[in-house]
């Protein structure tokens, strides 16, 4: 079994228990952050991972092709009676408050029988919300943990539709409850010996009175073997986007209201206004979809708007990567998006609001940032950006580039697994069977 470094070369066996209520291999978002965080830990120390069952089918596919020794998998859910209710998203956020209870029990059942010397919890992310390892006496790490501190500025609201503007409502006001009425949110930040944040802005989003054990390790990630280097590698029910010599723009997500995807349309509309040749392909589906349709109509750019649908898995995302010439996505509150990092990660220029964790995934070097003043400003902006893009595919290619070394550098998964280490290492040692703190070295 490998196991962490000390500074002095010796040598450390953790038994660590990880709290990943999301976790499924191949897949971006939440699942694919707990997923990666436990292969990343695992490489150094014995893992205990307790997650939902719904998700034991595809990891155990996944392990029949590429086996965890050092994992050990604890699948619970609640009992059919507490849970009949959560249907897809609906009741979600209540569930997994009440699933982290169950855990807890689960957890502590656990510790007595191997002894845990390290807790951490990995997904949900969100840092209003607490988790019960907190209550267990083994130190822990809490993260990486954010979302609060990305809300969408009050002057879009008006671009959301009164559904949009209702969830924003109701998020906010559960947001400011969590962090400053849930006791046992209070108690998760005091007793975490480590905070780990998506983001830079994350940490400033925290209480000052724990700022000092934050580190802004980030929640993504990216393999080079993720990336398939040629289209013949995807396959994809939809088939890439290809036009001639006109320009393709590119975004995928669920289609809910804080993506943007309506100021990319008005973007769109204005770029084809003023002479240019685009063809924008939208990947994914939910609520925001048949107002996005219909918005298409109404500027008069529906048959330059392809809806491709949910995009089954992530070869049929990176055919469309590979075949466009820019990726855009105007999110108004997401911590750094994966689809980022796989549309940097296959040499794509990325277009992005300078707000919330995609404004530390993408620089100027890698792409176009607009600022996030007012809808008119964005629509604008986002369309001179689309429109220099397309204009100079020196540019492009120079972007691209300079987007796949970003990834490679700074996103690396083994590197970010390396850091793991040494975080856990500065954590809890063993010198003669006690666990002694110590202070993460620069």
């Amino acid at each position: 079994m490998l196991r962490p470094l000390r500074a002095k070369g010796e040598l450390i066996p953790l038994r660590i228990l990880i709290s990943a209520y999301a976790c499924e291999p191949e897949k971006g978002s939440e699942p694919g952050v707990g997923w990666n965080w436990v292969r990343q830990i695992a490489r150094f120390h014995e893992v205990w991972v307790i997650t939902r069952a719904n998700n034991r089918l595809p990891i155990e596919k996944s392990l029949a092709k590429e086996p965890l020794p050092n994992v050990h998998w604890v699948y619970f859910d609640l009992p059919r009676w507490a849970r009949f209710w959560k249907k897809a998203e609906r009741g979600i956020h209540l569930y997994y408050y009440l699933w982290q209870v169950g855990a807890y029990f689960v957890s502590r059942k656990l510790h007595r029988q191997v002894g845990f010397d390290l807790g951490h919890h990995v997904t949900f992310v969100n840092d209003w919300f607490p988790t019960f390892l907190c209550l267990l006496p083994f130190p822990f790490v809490w993260g990486p943990v954010g979302g609060s501190t990305h809300r969408a500025p009050l002057r879009f609201w008006r671009e959301f539709g009164w559904r949009g503007v209702l969830y924003e409502m109701i998020r906010t006001v559960a947001i400011f409850s969590g962090r400053y009425l849930d006791p046992f949110v209070w108690l998760t930040r005091r007793k975490a010996r480590a905070i780990i944040t998506m983001s830079k802005g994350a940490v400033a989003g925290l209480p000052r009175s724990v700022q000092k054990k934050a580190f802004p390790l980030g929640n993504v990630g990216f393999s080079p073997v993720e990336v398939p280097h040629t289209l013949e590698e995807c396959s994809t029910e939809t088939g890439p986007l290809s036009v001639s010599r006109t320009s393709v723009v590119f975004t995928t997500g669920r289609l809910v209201h804080w993506k943007g995807y309506s100021l990319l349309l008005k973007a769109s509309a204005m770029c084809l206004r003023e002479g240019g040749k685009l063809v924008v392909g939208i990947g994914g589906s939910g609520p925001a979809e048949r107002q996005l349709r219909s918005l298409a109509r109404s500027l008069g750019i529906g048959e330059h708007v392809k809806f491709l649908g949910h995009l089954r898995d992530r070869n049929s995302v990176f055919s469309q990567l590979l075949a466009c010439d820019m990726f855009v996505m105007p999110t108004l509150h997401d911590g750094p998006p994966v689809v980022f990092l796989e549309a940097m990660a296959v040499g794509k220029p990325v277009i992005c609001l300078d707000l919330g964790g995609a404004s530390e995934v993408v620089t100027s070097e890698t792409g176009i940032k607009v600022p996030a003043i007012c809808p008119e400003q964005v629509v604008s902006d986002l369309a001179a950006a689309m429109t220099r893009l397309a204009r100079d595919p020196g540019l492009r290619i120079r972007l691209g580039i300079a987007a796949r070394q970003r990834v490679q550098e700074h996103f690396d998964w083994d590197k970010k697994g390396l850091l793991m280490a040494r975080l856990y290492d500065s954590l809890s040692t063993v010198e003669e069977g006690t666990a002694v703190e110590r202070k993460l070295s620069a």
